[in-house]
């Protein structure tokens, strides 16, 4: 997999809010496509994260298979993923939402930062996670986790379909996370989903500055009344909106 995204459309993505996303896929009959009990490490980065989906699966480690000495062989999944994930991909990684064993550490998160990688995404914990919430780096996890993978997950499967916090993640699903969380928006509605939140943002930028002004949300929010829907039109003339 190659990041292909087009960048009007990650222009889009990144000023856009997850919430914003999520109700654009909920019109459409998408309700479960915000992955559950992620945090980010660095809720303060500018921006969004956004990127293709380039997955990972682990299954339960059994011991025998999982000794320290699996970490010399340069084919292991998990270090061909770090070193593989292409530059501007997000690297999802499905632990079974089981953080009792990091799915990570801050060296290999450090080498997907610099290899140009837009994020990492697991439903597990990360170790190190002081180190890795002080990277410009956007990363989300469960919550922080010493142990070593190699205690619980065995990582087996690179590029293809994942869970990942409940939700179905195929390579290629547009990942958004902000500071609220991660969503995931299928390939094929990327560009109506953006195109719509993007005119969704607009138009809760002007409701908010009308209701920190004092008026009400009813006939507003939403704009059933016509006033309104005349006021957001000389909002948006006179902000460029």
């Amino acid at each position: 997999m190659t990041d292909t995204l087009d960048p009007d459309l990650r222009q889009r993505l990144l000023g856009v809010s997850v919430a914003t996303l999520c109700t654009a896929l909920f019109k459409r009959g998408l309700r479960q496509q915000f992955i559950q009990a992620l945090r980010p490490l660095n809720p303060g980065l500018a921006g969004n994260m956004v990127g293709p989906a380039y997955t990972l699966r682990t299954i339960p480690a059994r011991e025998d298979l999982n000794p320290i000495s699996v970490f010399n062989d340069r084919a292991h999944p998990q270090r061909r993923a770090v070193e593989e994930c292409p530059p501007g991909a997000v690297l999802v990684i499905d632990s079974r939402k089981d953080a009792r064993a990091a799915s990570a550490g801050a060296i290999l998160v450090t080498r997907l930062m610099v290899r140009g990688v837009a994020g990492v995404v697991t439903d597990g914990g990360f170790r190190d996670s002081p180190e890795i919430a002080r990277l410009p780096f956007h990363s989300y996890h469960q919550r922080p986790s010493a142990p070593t993978n190699l205690t619980l997950h065995q990582p087996v499967d690179i590029g293809l379909a994942v869970a990942c916090g409940d939700v179905a993640v195929w390579p290629g699903d547009i990942l958004v996370g902000d500071a609220e969380g991660v969503v995931v928006i299928p390939a094929a509605m990327a560009d109506e989903i953006a195109a719509e939140a993007v005119e969704m943002t607009a138009f809760e930028d002007f409701v908010s500055e009308q209701v920190l002004g004092g008026r009400s949300i009813l006939g507003l929010y939403p704009p059933t009344d016509e006033q309104s829907r005349q006021d957001y039109a000389a909002w948006r003339a006179r902000t460029g909106r």
